[in-house]
Formats: structure tokens, C-alpha cells, sequence
């Protein structure tokens, strides 16, 4: 399947929070989520992206994180009014300065748990990615150091516990095989789940 593909199905869906047409792209870490996001986005005409490692309130927060998604992104939207989120701040452990998205036309939210229930009933599209636990862990570790192994299995297990509780990949519209997704081939179709 082709990215313009997507992008037809988004623009052509009517908006389901507010004004704003919401695009949920969720799945296990080191799956190609952000990648995957970035080449929506371009499609879509460079959307805002909202990546939920600025809304993890740390490397235990991922049940926190929908709550907080849903209360400053979703239901401000939803209701019309303008979003804005605060970022946070990893090196310091707090929440730190606000962002305001406003009341775009297009948003695509991309990381684990943005594809909760309550946040992907108002999106138009919820798109799930995966690809095997070795080459998920490969991805992360090269990119934040070994050192960080203990965190990213940890959070690993918060993900399994959310996905089954959500059944994200279940409810999707879109299943994705993240294991081809390079940032290298932007134009590589996508390679669908059954």
C-alpha cells in the first residue's frame, strides 16, 4: 500500500474530533511509528506531529500518558477549542514549557498508547505498526545506548500490559509490517498485516 493511499483515505474522512482530522499511528517501540509518521505527514501536506515521548511523564508513565493526551490534546479538540500540551523534559524529570497546537485540520499523534480507546474514537484513521522484538530492541538500543537497555525493557512491559488491555492492534484500520520501514526509503510501499 502506498502512503498517498492513506493520505486519500485521511482527507477524504469526515473529521471526528472537532474540526480535526485525527490520525493515531501506535505500536511496541522500535516498531517505525516516527518514521511512519513523518512520511504520513508529508503526504498529508506537514500536518503537526505530535510524538508521545514528548508526553510521557517518564519511563514509567505510559498509562499516565492517555489521560494526559486525551485531557490536553482530544478533548479540547473535540470540543472545539485549541489544544496545547506541555512537553515533557526527560533529562529534568518534570514537565516543562506548553505547546500550542491550536485547532489544526490534520494532527497525527504518533507512539505507544495514542491509539487507546479513547483517544482513536475520534481519530480517522488508527494505524498499527509492528516488527519482531530483535530488531525493535536493535532500533532502540542503537539509537539511545545499551545503557538504556533496562529502561526499554521495562517500558516493554507496560506495553504489552496496555496493548492487550486496549487490543490496539485488533481495533486498527491499518496493520503495518514495521521490519522493511527505513527512513532511507521514503518511497518503499507499505507492507500490510493481515
Amino acid at each position: 500500500m502506498e502512503i498517498a493511499a492513506l493520505a486519500e483515505q485521511v482527507l477524504a474522512a469526515p473529521p471526528r474530533c472537532g474540526a480535526t482530522r485525527l490520525v493515531c499511528i501506535d505500536g511496541p517501540s522500535g516498531s517505525g511509528k516516527t518514521t511512519l509518521a513523518g512520511r504520513v505527514a508529508a503526504a498529508l501536506g506537514g500536518p503537526p506531529v505530535l510524538h508521545m515521548d514528548d508526553v510521557y511523564p517518564g519511563w514509567d508513565g505510559l498509562a499516565a500518558s492517555v489521560p494526559l493526551l486525551y485531557a490536553q490534546v482530544v478533548a479540547p479538540l473535540a470540543a472545539g477549542r485549541p489544544a496545547c500540551y506541555r512537553r515533557y523534559d526527560w533529562h529534568c524529570g518534570e514537565f516543562a514549557e506548553a505547546h500550542d497546537l491550536g485547532t489544526p485540520e490534520l494532527l497525527v499523534v504518533e507512539g505507544a498508547g495514542c491509539g487507546a480507546r479513547v483517544i482513536a474514537e475520534r481519530a480517522v484513521l488508527l494505524v498499527w505498526i509492528e516488527a519482531p522484538r530483535d530488531e525493535r530492541f536493535r532500533r532502540g538500543i542503537a539509537r539511545d545506548g545499551e545503557t538504556y537497555r533496562p529502561h526499554w525493557e521495562r517500558w516493554a512491559r507496560q506495553e504489552a500490559a496496555h496493548f492487550a488491555a486496549e487490543a490496539t492492534a485488533r481495533r486498527a484500520d491499518v496493520r503495518v509490517d514495521g521490519a522493511p520501514i527505513s527512513s532511507h526509503d521514503p518511497a518503499r510501499e507499505l507492507v500490510l498485516l493481515p
